[in-house]
């Protein structure tokens, strides 16, 4: 038996944010081990805590999907550095330093849990035929589009401008044209609505997985891609909040805060469930 947690991330309130499986002292387990349970799971991430092989490193984190493993994803890394926090884990330094696929990240713990975005694997313009796709997918008109542009930090992710915060929640994918598609869209409030939301932009986040297709509740990667990305532009300011989760009924909070050339994602993380799980 090994220990279990099931965490809400990027959200203070019951059950509106980001749920997150996370087995602690996973060593042992195989890779068909992880992939069963994180099936089994049927959340879009299952994490598995295990020693670091980095001396620079507190804890190691494998990050599974119902589709298979990720070198980096940005809920599943608050939640788990709360699951392991809360579990007894001390850190070394000031911060927590997080080793995954992508590497070495650094998570801090004031004044709530915030990582570093990873730099991005892959950024610049988006092919035509790839543009085409994407618009395609979201059911929406190319003259739409504000800008578009990779932000690939792991996962896959392409960023999508539509301006207006209004834009973002009207848009209604087509499920079909999304087929390997990862797409992140934004948008912005205007002052009125960012006072009573206590948020600045609207985001949502679409992909096609093991599940087929899927809208993220909130997404801490992309939310780091938008960032680096239309901070890096001058679209946005170095600090804000994003919302995200709304369409499908959730309310996550995502922090936003540039220092230098870091960006720091941060947000809430509870503990909603304490057990043991035998794999």
């Amino acid at each position: 038996m090994l220990p279990f947690r099931q965490v809400d991330v990027f959200s203070a309130e019951p059950w509106l944010g980001n749920p997150l499986a996370v087995v602690h002292d996973a060593d042992r387990l195989t890779d068909a081990q992880m992939r069963r349970f994180a099936r089994w799971t049927n959340l879009s991430e299952t994490t598995f805590l295990c020693t670091p092989t980095d001396s620079g490193a507190d804890y190691r984190v494998r990050i599974w999907t119902t589709a298979g493993e990720l070198p980096f994803a940005g809920h599943p890394t608050i939640g788990s550095a709360h699951a392991w926090l809360e579990a007894g884990g001390v850190p070394r330094g000031d911060t927590i330093v997080q080793e995954c696929g992508a590497g070495l990240v650094d998570v801090r713990r004031s004044p709530r849990l915030g990582f570093t975005a990873p730099p991005l694997v892959r950024s610049g313009p988006v092919e035509g035929d790839l543009r085409t796709r994407i618009v395609t997918g979201l059911g929406i008109d190319d003259a739409a589009v504000q800008d578009m542009a990779w932000i690939d930090n792991g996962p896959g992710w392409v960023g999508v401008d539509l301006g207006s915060a209004e834009a973002v929640l009207a848009v209604v994918p087509d499920i079909a044209a999304f087929t390997d598609l990862k797409v992140t869209v934004l948008g912005r409030w205007g002052d009125v609505h960012s006072a009573e939301l206590g948020a600045d932009v609207e985001v949502r986040a679409f992909f096609a997985d093991g599940r087929d297709f899927a809208e993220d509740p909130v997404t801490g990667s992309a939310n780091a891609g938008l960032a680096q990305w239309l901070i890096g532009t001058g679209a946005l300011p170095t600090s804000y909040t994003s919302r995200q989760g709304s369409v499908i009924g959730r309310e996550g909070r995502v922090r936003i805060e540039a220092d230098g050339d870091r960006v720091w994602v941060s947000g809430d993380a509870v503990t909603r469930i304490v057990g043991e799980v035998d794999l």
